[in-house]
């Protein structure tokens, strides 16, 4: 049986402080300049290592700290809240403004979305910009770390951690995916009932452990993350309730067991109710570990 709450944001956060912490402590091996890789933009060319590095995205702004290259970050965006010791700025990756990214002098900019031609804008500047949008799997993910550590100097780091991070999620997939089979779960994005999908990065964890996804039959434009209804949701039957809109939208399990007929959810029936922070289930960094240790927790207790 689940406590009506297992988790708790600053709880989760705490445990992967080793993780992060291990991984910039250690010596920084420069990589060669100049260094090209290919994004979603095309190919980057770093001609040195940066200095005055911006981040518009707050994905990269936790695995540029993890690997040891917050000394270079002078700027990150308004979304970018942890680690604590990031620079808080007004800056926007969803509504860039480009004269004040200028105004930080970056040599290297790192953004997960182009909106308005930020990438072109910024490479009439004579400023590179390396686009990581949202990964799609695992593999995807360590692959935007492993470039961020080339671009960087930061190569062999970005190699430890992902290391690190492949041996922690496979020691916790190996001891969970017993605990996990012929249950179903339900992972809330918002309280308007969107949820993710396998099709979707949040939804590759829930598969990883053998949970059973209720959100992929109801995915039928393919879009990784579905808008369900509340009846389809509780004639699922889900057996794991995950909040990942406890930030953004105060749910609780409490709030959960309010709705009209949801108390014939197993789920709700038996307290199997995880709260995790929103921004551990939407981004797909070096905190994918908490996410997986949080259902790893929440398994051991059904």
């Amino acid at each position: 049986m689940l406590r009506s709450s297992i988790l708790v944001a600053g709880a989760v956060m705490a445990a992967l402080v080793v993780l992060v912490s291990g991984a910039a402590a250690g010596p920084a091996a420069s990589s060669a300049f100049p260094v090209t890789i290919t994004t979603a933009a095309g190919k980057v060319t770093i001609s040195k290592k940066p200095a005055r590095i911006v981040s518009l995205s707050p994905t990269a702004t936790e695995s540029l700290y993890a690997i040891g290259a917050g000394p270079q970050v002078v700027a990150v965006d308004d979304q970018s809240d942890y680690p604590k010791a990031a620079p808080k700025t007004a800056l926007s990756g969803f509504t860039p403004n480009v004269e004040a990214i200028a105004a930080y002098r970056p040599d290297l900019v790192v953004a997960s979305y182009d909106p308005k031609g930020l990438v072109s804008a910024l490479g009439r500047l004579g400023i590179p910009v390396v686009l990581h949008g949202a990964a799609s799997n695992f593999r995807g993910a360590y692959q935007q770390i492993r470039q961020l550590g080339m671009v960087t100097g930061r190569e062999a780091a970005a190699a430890r951690l992902i290391a690190d991070m492949k041996a922690r999620i496979g020691k916790i997939v190996r001891t969970s995916r017993s605990r996990a089979e012929g249950l179903s779960v339900y992972h809330e994005v918002s309280p308007d009932f969107y949820s993710a999908s396998t099709r979707s990065f949040v939804g590759k964890v829930y598969a990883a452990l053998g949970l059973e996804n209720i959100a992929d039959a109801a995915d039928s434009a393919g879009t990784g993350f579905p808008q369900l209804s509340a009846e389809y949701i509780v004639s699922s039957g889900p057996d794991l309730i995950v909040l990942a809109d406890t930030v953004c939208c105060g749910q609780k399990p409490s709030t959960v067991a309010a709705r009209p007929g949801w108390d014939r959810i197993s789920a709700v029936r038996t307290g199997s109710i995880v709260r995790i922070h929103d921004s551990i289930a939407s981004r797909w960094g070096p905190r994918l570990v908490s996410f997986f240790r949080a259902m790893s927790s929440a398994l051991a207790r059904l």
